[in-house]
């Protein structure tokens, strides 16, 4: 069998893709690209490890209507050229994947080219609005070939600025709010950035120019200290968790009173903890349930976790469980798939894709958002779920404050 993952606990090893070994006619080929030893890693381990576990339970309960999955994890390191030589060996031969589970903004992006073309349904964790037009009627360059689960950057930025404008209001705020976008110059950073500026502009807020610091953890005293001579009101992180944490520790040592706001990659359990009290109060976008939430698909999703934990003592962060959930569509995709003419193929999953509304994968009742993709608009949901910590004397908490539902405004498509 050539379905192989790389975790087992928290050990981590690189495997590449053998492509040696005949498949059996009741397998299908997965590829899984990852970052276990890049700039996102501190997201992308937890997030890769919900991927592998996911389709490793789905091969021991049954498979695709009995077929395997095949797949191999490969650590690209959110290197570009690593993941475009991965993709070349998945996009050829006999063991051509009829589908792929992604990572990043960059390499997603500059694989959607190629997955059109070789008809190859690319499901990322890049929530890149970019991502979300199929047909290229609203952006420059079409994707039909590229899914995600959740809410892109663009719309959880949105949803945030909604909270903040709530919450300027609450707080009894006079005058004009000020925000501004806070990241690395990298496809993944910027993906929001306009975006998420116009319309904070609509929602009376005065933009400022950027403040750029890096993916990688780091002293950003520096750029503390320009955000704190720049007024803002509200800054939006769209870094990963790891770099977060660097600045909310240098921020709290230079004094910033700045109401922060992280993307969906910007925090999690691990990320608060470690930051301690500079994270109280920060607000961020959560897309699917938390390991402490009794929704009941959460059964589910721990049973999951116990193929790389059978102990099941592990407690998993928020990126692993929106993980599960990308499987799982794409599970339910192949499914029906199998049973259309020419079966599992990739055209036939992009088309099981649009097949269902208010979508939630069978078990995972209220932990997958309620989700659909149509054949002109690949946003799969547009709501928003925001939620806030508390962090102060050692205790942490994630309290859900604010539910944004945003319109699919046909110019934000693929924005």
């Amino acid at each position: 069998m050539l379905t192989r993952t790389l975790f087992a606990g928290t050990a981590f090893a690189l495997l590449g893709f053998s492509g040696g070994a005949a498949l059996a006619a009741d397998s299908l080929v997965v590829g899984h690209l990852a970052d276990l030893t890049g700039a996102t890693s501190s997201v992308g381990k937890p997030y890769a490890q919900g991927i592998a576990d996911a389709m490793s339970y789905i091969n021991a309960h049954g498979g695709i209507n009995g077929k395997t999955i095949e797949f191999e994890t490969v650590d690209y390191a959110y290197e570009v050229p690593r993941a475009m030589a991965a993709y070349k060996k998945l996009s050829g031969g006999s063991d051509k994947a009829v589908a792929l589970q992604g990572w990043g903004t960059s390499d997603t992006e500059a694989l959607s080219g190629m997955v059109a073309k070789d008809q190859i349904p690319y499901f990322s964790g890049s929530y890149s609005g970019h991502l979300t037009d199929p047909q290229g009627k609203g952006s420059a360059k079409a994707a039909p070939y590229n899914f995600f689960y959740g809410p892109s950057y663009s719309d959880a930025c949105r949803g945030l600025v909604q909270w903040a404008a709530a919450d300027w209001k609450k707080k009894g705020g006079t005058g004009t709010p000020k925000f501004v976008h806070m990241g690395d110059n990298h496809p993944y950073p910027n993906a929001p950035k306009q975006a998420c500026g116009a319309y904070a502009k609509e929602l009376g807020f005065e933009v400022l120019n950027e403040i750029q610091y890096s993916l990688k953890p780091g002293d950003f005293k520096a750029q503390c200290l320009s955000l704190k001579q720049s007024g803002a009101n509200y800054a939006y992180l769209a870094n990963t968790a790891g770099s977060t944490i660097s600045l909310l520790k240098s921020c709290e040592t230079v004094g910033v009173n700045t109401q922060f706001l992280a993307n969906i990659w910007g925090t999690d359990e691990g990320a608060l903890k470690t930051a301690g009290d500079a994270a109280d109060g920060l607000v961020w976008v959560v897309g699917a349930a938390t390991w402490a939430d009794p929704a009941p698909g959460m059964a589910l999703v721990r049973e999951i976790s116990k193929v790389s934990d059978p102990s099941g003592a592990e407690s998993r962060p928020v990126h692993y469980v929106r993980a599960v959930c990308t499987v799982y569509y794409m599970k339910e995709a192949m499914e029906m798939a199998d049973k259309m003419p020419g079966g599992v193929t990739g055209p036939n999953i992009k088309q099981a894709m649009y097949q269902k509304k208010g979508w939630v994968p069978a078990g995972l009742d209220g932990v997958c958002l309620p989700s659909a993709w149509a054949a002109d608009d690949h946003r799969g949901t547009t709501v928003v779920k925001v939620y806030q910590a508390a962090t102060k004397g050692g205790t942490i908490a994630m309290n859900p404050v604010y539910t944004a539902e945003l319109p699919r405004r046909p110019e934000w498509l693929g924005w």
